[in-house]
């Protein structure tokens, strides 16, 4: 007699058959490459970052964003500042205050005549289609998803992604904003309340880097590597019709029904002058220094293996090598393979210092990441790394969110994904230290060479690993 278990284990199995068999992805799509804007000098926002630059010896600026306010300032001055264009790339873009906000704004900038480019990837887009299409039928605004199921929503898509693992495993966890090919952001920030300090029960700790310079143009050469690559899927060419019976003035109408109090709250700019001001203000707060951007290749759908770090994770590793008293890492998620244990253990082995700060359990938004940390912690230990856990209720939750949050009801967790080396070298983007980051996702980060901003983020993680603000872990005798 046959186990209700078994049974019940190739009923699954046979649903997920019939259910590839049923559905499949559109043909990609015979397109040509489509290249970001390229005359920054004919813009106020590039005749701002011109002159900037030619005073610093060629060299591109950046500003770091640490809290919510600057990282939501930021991009609302730069999408109201713009003239021609907006590429903005994000594995998360939530349809809460923040998120609506940031729409109504690109939908404005859409309005007056910037082409609006959006890449999605769409392991949130669940159920959105509709509104992605109706906002994409604007002729001003282009929105792509990136390694879509072709499955759209509900329990289908995710028996889909069962059946097609190996390709759908593989996530755009790229962060990058460009306007008028002038100013950029690269970071780990996606867009969402948690992550400009607005949200009621929970907010992240978060690192993005306001640019500007030469490094602007390898910033939208890394959006245009996932901008034409097969991979992208216009949403009209994966979800046909899908904004039949949508109007499009509504969803804009609705986009832009947010609280009052936001635009005063964070002293969002009013129009074009305000946020061209900010930019002229900001200007005055960047660091000038030497920079690389590295992004991974994008997935093709055609990948076999998972066992060779991507280019992040290899730029990663190159600057551990090369390390020689120091390396200080803030990671939300944090778990290290066997190769990556056996190059800790060489490195703290010849001396140097590696102090990692990571979630703790209380702090996690993903349980099941903390579980994989946590079966890996006793290891990174033993290979030396000095372990610190943020606390949910961190003292210095007012300092890193502002008065705008209650840090007495709304716990504080880690997003941030900085390392710094020697207090030297800053790397700064969307790479977690962990397995998905080395081996699955494609990720961007930036390597800038400034001892000011590296002893900048050092302070900001050294504080964090304070005792009013972590755990310091350690391993227990015996």
């Amino acid at each position: 007699m046959r186990r209700p278990g078994k049974l019940a284990g190739a009923a699954a199995l046979l649903a997920v058959a019939l259910l590839q068999a049923c559905v499949s992805l559109p043909l990609p799509e015979d397109r040509p490459a489509d290249e970001a804007f390229a005359s920054p000098e004919s813009t106020a926002l590039g005749t701002i970052s011109t002159f900037a630059a030619v005073e610093h010896g060629g060299r591109s600026g950046f500003l770091v964003l640490d809290t919510g306010r600057q990282a939501l300032l930021a991009r609302a001055a730069l999408i109201n500042g713009a003239e021609r264009s907006i590429d903005a790339q994000y594995f998360i873009w939530n349809g809460d205050v923040s998120g609506r906000y940031l729409a109504c704004r690109l939908y404005a900038a859409a309005d007056r005549g910037v082409r609006v480019r959006l890449l999605l990837d769409d392991i949130n887009v669940s159920g959105r289609d509709a509104v992605i299409a109706a906002l994409d039928e604007h002729p001003n605004i282009e929105i792509r998803i990136f390694n879509p199921s072709p499955k759209r929503a509900g329990l289908g898509k995710w028996l889909v992604f069962a059946g097609d693992f190996e390709r759908l495993n593989r996530r755009m966890h790229n962060k990058t904003f460009v306007a008028d090919a002038a100013f950029g952001i690269v970071g780990g920030r996606n867009i969402g309340d948690e992550y400009f300090d607005l949200h009621p029960e929970a907010n992240f700790r978060d690192r993005d880097v306001l640019t500007t310079g030469p490094i602007v143009h390898d910033i939208s050469q890394n959006f245009d590597a996932y901008w034409n690559t097969p991979l992208a899927y216009s949403i009209g060419k994966l979800s046909p019709g899908a904004a039949e019976g949508t109007d499009l003035q509504s969803i804009a109408l609705d986009a832009c029904a947010v609280p009052d109090h936001l635009v005063e709250d964070f002293a969002l700019p009013g129009d074009q002058e305000d946020a061209h001001r900010y930019a002229m203000d900001a200007l005055g707060e960047f660091t000038w220094a030497e920079a690389e951007l590295v992004y991974d290749v994008p997935a093709s759908g055609h990948e076999t293996s998972s066992d060779e770090p991507r280019e992040a994770a290899r730029a990663l590793s190159a600057l551990v090598e090369v390390a020689e008293l120091e390396i200080l890492i803030e990671s939300a998620y944090l778990v290290l393979g066997s190769k990556q244990l056996d190059t800790l253990a060489a490195v703290t082995g010849r001396g140097v210092r590696v102090a990692a700060l990571t979630n703790s359990l209380a702090s996690n938004d993903l349980t099941t990441n903390h579980s994989g940390y946590a079966c890996r912690r006793r290891g990174m230990i033993a290979a030396g790394m000095e372990r610190h856990e943020l606390r949910p209720d961190a003292a210095s939750c007012l300092e890193w969110m502002g008065t705008r949050v209650d840090c007495d009801s709304a716990i504080v967790g880690l997003h941030a994904k900085s390392a710094v080396f020697d207090r030297k070298v800053l790397f700064v983007g969307s790479f977690n230290v962990n397995l998905r980051s080395i081996y699955l996702n494609s990720e961007t980060v930036l390597l800038i060479h400034s001892q000011e901003l590296a002893e900048q983020v050092a302070h900001d993680i050294e504080t964090g690993m304070l005792q009013a603000n972590s755990w310091q872990v350690s391993l227990t005798p015996g």
